[in-house]
């Protein structure tokens, strides 16, 4: 999937199901000279449906400014249908941030991504418990916060990161931080902070659920990437991905894949959420990719 062109706009909509949503979104657009390129949507199967909405448009023809399309779409159409809605623009790139504690693969592939403009985003920080991968962070002219976590300084260490992240990003990564969050932290993130962790959980915990694994002799590795709640491991679920292995593989070699997947899963899952195609829906997501 490549990255977008930067004239290109992004409309998000949930609302309640009913005739005529996609008729009233298209025409208001076509009337403001923007020009749909691609639009997708899903209708719940509840008996008080839900209705989801993706549309890409592109902006140079538009006849007015972003306030006022946006300040008529409100009135014209979302007002009508009782939308919850966003646009977003893809030249504006979402500022990311990254905690990341000793395991380095996730943090250095989304690195090496975004380097290349294969991610669309600026990230503004890496924050750590060590001081491991500092380093290699820096070698990408990425700020590098070193904040030790310990039983008795938690809660200081948390307000310190929130310190530095206040007003500075619009999304957070953790890519294998091995930490886990108070609600007090999510809450001021709400579906901006995105995990990843094997698919062990809850079979495989601790230091190393690849030999448990191998221990036990599974014949499926696996991913998943979600969105962070108050609820450990339970957030809206964006991406899972598996890895069929055998009684030949080594632990190592569980290891490597099982990271492998890790890697493959938490890069769609953050390109889908910087190109606006996941909608949390309760404890699931509509994600919009073919």
């Amino acid at each position: 999937m490549s990255t977008p062109d930067a004239a290109t706009a992004r409309l998000l909509v949930t609302c309640p199901d009913q005739p005529g949503i996609i008729s009233a979104v298209s025409t208001f657009f076509y009337n403001h000279g923007a020009n749909i390129t691609d639009l997708d949507q899903h209708s719940s199967d509840t008996q008080d449906g839900t209705f989801f909405l993706r549309l890409e448009f592109q902006t140079p023809d538009l006849d007015c400014s972003r306030d006022a399309l946006e300040n008529n779409f409100r009135k014209r159409v979302a007002e009508r249908y009782g939308m919850q809605w966003h646009i977003s623009y893809a030249a504006e790139k979402k500022r990311m941030a990254i905690l990341v504690s000793r395991h380095d693969h996730v943090l250095m592939d989304l690195l090496w991504r975004v380097s290349r403009d294969d991610l669309s985003a600026d990230i503004t920080m890496v924050i750590s418990n060590h001081d491991d991968l500092r380093a290699e962070v820096e070698r990408f002219d990425i700020p590098y916060h070193h904040i030790p976590v310990t039983r008795e300084n938690k809660a200081e260490a948390e307000a310190q990161a929130l310190a530095l992240l206040e007003g500075q990003v619009d999304v957070i990564v953790l890519a294998r931080y091995m930490q886990i969050l108070s609600p007090e932290f999510v809450a001021r993130h709400p579906h901006r902070i995105i995990n990843i962790h094997h698919s062990f959980l809850p079979a495989f915990v601790g230091a190393n659920p690849y030999q448990q694994a191998w221990d036990r002799g599974v014949k499926l590795i696996g991913a998943t990437s979600h969105y962070v709640t108050e609820e450990l491991d339970q957030g809206p679920i964006i991406e899972q991905n598996v890895q069929r292995v055998s009684h030949r593989h080594s632990a190592s070699e569980l290891r490597a894949l099982g990271q492998d997947v890790e890697r493959q899963v938490m890069q769609r899952a953050v390109r889908w959420h910087l190109e606006d195609r996941v909608i949390v829906d309760g404890n699931k997501t509509v994600v919009f990719v073919k």
